[in-house]
């Protein structure tokens, strides 16, 4: 029932923190992967999880983004059908502290997630 305005990524944003603080204090690890274009609710998110909170930032450029797009979605928000889209009709705030930061424009898939796992690694 949450579509792209501001208001659902907020409330989508905060229904997966509380999820994910559920699940970790039944000694779950829990990995999530969105989109939160927003610093202010990724703050929120970290509040609600507490320690377990670890922000991976997979840093990809807006022209890479639109190169990987299979689905057109980019397209189509370039083209003002699909409203409030993230890099194109609204903004993304880069995070400024994450835990771990990747770009991945130059690596495979397999080498990201190589590079993820070693350097979590420290926090388990």
């Amino acid at each position: 029932n949450l579509g792209f305005k501001e208001a659902d990524r907020i409330e989508n944003i905060r229904r997966i923190a509380e999820v994910a603080k559920l699940m970790n204090d039944a000694g779950l690890i829990v990995l999530t992967s969105f989109i939160s274009p927003y610093e202010k609710d990724r703050d929120n998110a970290r509040q609600i999880i507490g320690d377990s909170y670890i922000e991976i930032y997979v840093s990809t450029p807006l022209e890479e983004c639109e190169k990987r797009d299979v689905k057109g979605l980019y397209a189509k928000a370039r083209k003002g059908e699909i409203p409030n889209f993230t890099g194109i009709s609204a903004p993304y705030e880069a995070p400024k502290n994450p835990e771990i930061t990747i770009d991945t424009t130059d690596s495979a898939i397999e080498e990201a997630v190589d590079v993820i796992l070693k350097r979590l690694e420290q926090y388990l």
